[in-house]
């Protein structure tokens, strides 16, 4: 018989199961989604989501088959590697993209960022990048060294502050629907709208509160062996947020973001037809007058 050698620490044999078994869950949640999609009527911003859980799940695959060749072969194989670094780029970049664009109201509330909206897309993608160029340096270095420190550091800093950066949005789109309901005659809706928007933000403090937080101090305190949970916890938290946000924002006629005209002509339109009505309700009243 031959002895299975294995080149995993005991806290990380059990990673490449966790991360094929979430892949299959993130991606079985992917088509759900699409599924919901195929029977509304849906904005972009919907499908860029639907990407979003497909690439995803396709990451935690290639992340899989990462760990598992180092457990059996001692190193990673390289194009297995790349693929997996591209992927988790890609996975990055996405999901600063859509939580960004859902924060704006882009689609949802309005059609076109304005010029401050831009240049958080201007700070998130770039910083992403680096984000990633600092995984995978952190990846390829022995632990203990200065360098890998040194970029675990920027690491950490890089991603709280897109983390920071995409709740800007959020904050703005909340000012301008208060703003709105106190002004216009549709302030029942835009209540509704700044309702989800609130729940939305805390959803998103919580999210990067726990991942980037509590999850590192329950992984500090865990047992050695056990520390493959704060990995377990931290997919938990982004598959839930994930559904959170997909719920919040599902596209069904009762949702009061699918109540908005689809183009600004409509709006146009609308206010037109309420002013001839309106003018038109007038004259008749002035000619009953004159009639008596």
């Amino acid at each position: 018989m031959h002895s299975f050698e294995c080149f995993l620490s005991a806290a990380e044999i059990p990673l490449s199961r966790l991360y094929i078994c979430m892949a299959g869950v993130f991606f079985t949640a992917a088509m759900v989604w699409v599924y919901t999609l195929m029977k509304y009527s849906v904005f972009k911003i919907h499908w860029l989501m639907a990407a979003l859980a497909f690439t995803k799940s396709t990451s935690l695959v290639f992340h899989s088959i990462n760990y598992h060749f180092i457990n059996t072969e001692g190193h990673p194989i390289e194009g297995w590697a790349v693929m997996y670094y591209i992927t988790h780029l890609l996975k990055g970049a996405l999901l600063f993209i859509t939580l960004a664009l859902i924060g704006t109201g882009w689609a949802f509330v309005k059609y076109i960022l304005s010029d401050k909206e831009k240049k958080i897309f201007m700070i998130v993608i770039p910083l992403q990048v680096l984000a990633n160029v600092a995984y995978i340096i952190i990846e390829s270095t022995e632990e203990g060294s200065s360098e890998y420190y040194l970029w675990k550091e920027i690491l950490f800093l890089v991603d709280l502050i897109c983390c920071g950066a995409i709740l800007f949005p959020v904050v703005w789109s909340i000012r301008h629907l208060q703003e709105a309901s106190s002004t216009d005659g549709k302030a029942a809706m835009n209540l509704e709208k700044l309702k989800l928007f609130r729940h939305y933000y805390v959803m998103i403090v919580c999210y990067v509160y726990f991942t980037r937080i509590i999850a590192i101090l329950l992984k500090i305190t865990m047992p050695f062996q056990w520390q493959w949970c704060y990995e377990f916890l931290v997919e938990m938290s982004t598959l839930i947020f994930f559904v959170l946000t997909g719920y919040k924002f599902r596209p069904a006629s009762n949702n009061p973001y699918l109540q908005l005209p689809q183009d600004e002509e409509d709006v146009e339109m609308d206010e037109v037809s309420g002013m001839i009505t309106s003018h038109c309700k007038r004259k008749n009243s002035y000619n009953c007058r004159d009639e008596s």
